[in-house]
């Protein structure tokens, strides 16, 4: 069969045409690829205010339950939220103004017990390890590297302008989250009822119940953290006054407020300060205060806690470190505060939304039977059932 040339040419260009949807599809993968960055740019630039939304949405589930028992008892929910954020910042100036008392006269007894400390600590290296070191050895070496104290003034002078600058930005970002938790809590019936509208009556229900979790799970871990506080703080401000340290309620309040809301490590944090003041009295008294610190977490973490929590926020041990890992990787110190609760809320969601099954009886679930003693029955188990399977048979074959 012969080929016309002149119909392989008006082919070509049919082929090697450009397809019509090719030129649509490449402007709407540039559209798509612009917004896709301009919302990694927003969300970015959003990130400390959505952070700012998530604490304050778990505060106003936490203030919503005694919120919710005023109004109960017929006081207006604008005027009960009020009272309730007002009683919550007066509980929270007084622990800071004692707190502050607290570290000015822990200061201040520090400068003035600092020289006995230094010459009772030269005397303890001359005698220890046979040297001749005096107080005025170590001034004149500190004058001579005056150019060295220099360099920390100005590292000092550096870092007390950052500070200034991070505690005022704190500052800032507290208020905007207790004005945003005031707001939630004052409007939860109105925010309530937007999401429903929003849903059909089948999934509105689904959400009410989830935000009653949030509640229950939220104002429960919150409870819990409270007794915790209160026994760590009578059980510290005991011991600390068994020592006669001054100002052990003080020290106790301070002791049990950051032992409890700084899950794993906040007992060993809170043991500095009643150190530092053990140090101006007997420094004896701060090696007490510190095998104190360590007894009294291994107390808490597997004794008390569980028990505690097992009847407000039931979370497994490993299942709440993780989670408190995982938030303070997310979210920093806020997000290892609010790990737990929202952990509990997630987990009684999906327990009461997934499917269970029922359990078969077996040894190897609980592993109450010994390893031989349960290879001995399984193997009797077996016999037995191949015995009666061979009677079986045998019956069978003389019928």
């Amino acid at each position: 069969m012969d080929i016309d040339p002149g119909d392989s040419a008006a082919q070509a260009p049919a082929r090697t045409r450009m397809p019509t949807w090719l030129p649509r599809a490449m402007v709407l993968a540039l559209v798509f690829f612009g917004l896709f960055l301009l919302a990694d740019w927003a969300f970015h630039r959003l990130t400390g205010i959505l952070i700012i939304l998530f604490v304050a949405f778990f505060i106003s589930l936490a203030m919503e339950p005694p919120v919710a028992l005023l109004v109960r008892r017929g006081v207006p929910r604008g005027l009960a939220t009020g009272l309730v954020f007002i009683a919550t910042f007066l509980c929270v100036l007084a622990f800071l103004a004692a707190l502050v008392t607290l570290l000015v006269e822990t200061a201040t007894n520090l400068v003035h017990e600092t020289p006995r400390l230094l010459d009772e600590g030269v005397d303890w290296v001359n005698h220890t390890f046979g040297q001749h070191f005096t107080t005025h050895d170590l001034s004149q070496r500190l004058l001579r590297e005056s150019d060295l104290l220099e360099s920390y003034a100005h590292t000092a002078a550096d870092n007390a302008w950052g500070v200034s600058t991070t505690v005022l930005g704190g500052l800032a970002q507290v208020l905007t989250i207790a004005l945003f938790s005031v707001y939630l809590t004052a409007g939860g019936p109105k925010v309530r009822r937007t999401v429903c509208s929003l849903l059909p009556p089948a999934r509105q229900q689904t959400f009410l119940h989830a935000w009653d979790l949030a509640i229950d799970k939220t104002g429960g871990y919150l409870f819990s953290r409270l007794l915790l506080a209160i026994v760590s703080a009578i059980v510290h401000g005991v011991f600390l006054s068994i020592l006669h340290l001054p100002n052990p309620i003080a020290l106790g309040v301070w002791f049990g407020v950051i032992s409890a809301f700084i899950p794993t490590i906040g007992t060993y944090i809170a043991a500095i300060v009643p150190v530092f003041v053990a140090l101006t009295v007997d420094p004896m008294d701060a090696v007490w205060i510190i095998v104190f610190a360590v007894v009294y977490q291994w107390f808490q973490d597997y004794l008390l806690q569980p028990r505690i929590t097992a009847r407000t926020v039931d979370v497994n041990a490993a299942i709440a470190l993780l989670s408190v890992l995982a938030g303070g990787a997310l979210l920093g110190a806020v997000g290892a505060l609010l790990a737990i609760p929202a952990t509990a809320t997630v987990q009684a969601f999906l327990s009461e939304y997934v499917k269970h099954y029922a359990v078969t009886e077996d040894p190897r679930i609980d592993q109450t039977t010994p390893r031989r003693k349960r290879s001995a029955h399984t193997t009797t188990d077996a016999a037995a059932a191949a015995a009666a399977a061979e009677d079986a048979v045998s019956q069978k074959d003389s019928d």
